[in-house]
């Protein structure tokens, strides 16, 4: 039987004796859920922040208003600032974070409904990825939880570049 992506993280945070943190918009928390979903779970990873607003993403995790006011909510900024806000807030080893267009509303031309940004921070770098989802809001939900949890996973397997 094939391991579940949270149960993979899980064997590699704690063979490489890592924590982990997440910084959610989209996602509602959704990402820390999944990741709870696994008993012993608490041996790594130490919480999240959901940050919707703003001024949550400003006051929480020390997103600069500037790169929200510029770039916006749904950015590579964002999610890089959101990752490393989180990082430092739990004086953890890596943070994933997500923010995203669920729909059905909210979309633009510039970024349509499902377009989701996730960011990592670690202690040797930086990285994000980007996406456009198809689905409906909970679909897109699902599927950007499960894409920060394989972002984290191959990072783990030093597939980041």
């Amino acid at each position: 039987m094939a391991l579940l992506l949270e149960e993979t993280l899980r064997d590699l945070l704690h063979l490489q004796k890592l924590t982990l943190v997440c910084a959610e918009s989209c996602t509602g928390g959704l990402v820390s859920h999944r990741i709870t979903n696994v008993p012993g779970s608490s041996e790594y990873f130490m919480g999240g922040v959901v940050a919707y607003s703003y001024e949550a993403k400003a006051a929480l995790l020390d997103v600069s208003w500037d790169t929200l006011n510029s770039a916006g909510a749904v950015s590579e900024e964002t999610v890089r600032e959101m990752a490393r806000g989180a990082r430092k807030l739990f004086e953890s080893d890596i943070a994933v974070s997500v923010s995203g267009i669920a729909g059905p509303s909210g979309g633009t031309p510039e970024k349509p409904i499902g377009t989701t940004w996730l960011g990592l921070s670690a202690t040797d770098g930086e990285w994000a990825r980007h996406f456009i989802w198809n689905g409906d809001r909970e679909r897109n939900k699902l599927d950007s939880s499960t894409m920060a949890l394989q972002f984290v996973v191959d990072y783990l397997e030093g597939k980041l570049g």
